[in-house]
């Protein structure tokens, strides 16, 4: 429902990744100092992070949402590509979940996890823009960044294979890192990448109203203790309650309505307390 990758943000252990080497990268080219270039998010780079925000009129609460992504990455080049006769094209179907490499004529496929219903892979026309050998972790052993401006989106490998097929990560595009090591053989940087499937339009919800998108929220609303009953699909009085009751420890405008700025601080509590850094 929200297009935002996983919110880099202080946590115990400390998170870490190639997403986490870019912002740090990002805020040393803007002057400020996010401590080393080391893909690891400590005090140095919450403390720049938040500089940062508030210098851009941004919520300063150190955490890489999708705002402060597309702030940090504005006016960055991504236009930059190797040298190469004929670039390969990519293209990921989210519905099929089936990457598939066009290069030189030969078609290559394979099977990929997408985003989540509420955390989706972002549909659209993108290029690799930044590659990285041995990230590690949930990132497996290769890492591919795209261009979207708005998250830490990637192509990379994984340390859960049973996710394969499935749609559960932040966002990102998995695979089996057997697969990862022979697509980013072939992958020079600025390769396109078309991210296809069927797209969830964001509305704002209200009472009345039913849907996926309805459950998705009372779910998030329920694992965080504000809605007792379990998911029914139906925003009714019970879901609005407990919109506004959470809209209330967040000082945001009581409305009622589950609109984008309320929805955002939702998957952020929520990645939070359900200790959620996976990309």
């Amino acid at each position: 429902m929200l297009m935002a990758s996983r919110f880099l943000r202080q946590h115990s252990p400390m998170m870490n990744g190639p997403d986490v080497l870019e912002i740090q990268t990002l805020m040393a080219a803007r002057g400020l100092d996010p401590g080393p270039l080391d893909g690891i998010f400590g005090p140095l780079t919450e403390q720049a992070l938040r500089q940062f925000q508030q210098d851009h009129g941004l919520k300063d609460d150190g955490i890489a949402g999708p705002d402060t992504w597309r702030a940090l990455t504005r006016g960055h080049d991504f236009d930059l590509v190797e040298t190469a006769a004929v670039l390969p094209k990519i293209h990921v179907h989210i519905d099929t979940r089936i990457l598939t490499m066009t290069r030189s004529g030969a078609i290559t496929t394979y099977p990929v996890a997408v985003g989540r219903p509420s955390t989706p892979s972002p549909v659209g026309e993108w290029k690799v823009v930044f590659k990285s050998m041995n990230p590690g972790g949930p990132f497996g052993v290769r890492w591919m960044r795209l261009s979207v401006p708005w998250g830490g989106y990637g192509i990379h490998g994984t340390n859960n294979p049973n996710s394969i097929g499935k749609a559960v990560s932040h966002g990102c595009i998995r695979l089996y890192n057997e697969d990862v090591v022979k697509l980013y053989d072939l992958t020079p940087v600025g390769t396109p990448v078309s991210i296809t499937g069927t797209v969830r339009k964001i509305r704002t919800l209200k009472y009345g109203m039913r849907g996926q998108d309805v459950q998705q929220v009372e779910q998030m609303l329920f694992d965080l203790g504000y809605l007792s009953l379990s998911p029914d699909r139906y925003y009714g009085q019970t879901t609005r309650r407990a919109v506004l009751a959470f809209q209330k420890d967040q000082k945001l405008p009581r409305t009622g309505r589950v609109n984008r700025s309320t929805l955002k601080a939702l998957q952020i509590e929520h990645d939070q307390v359900m200790d959620d850094t996976n990309p």
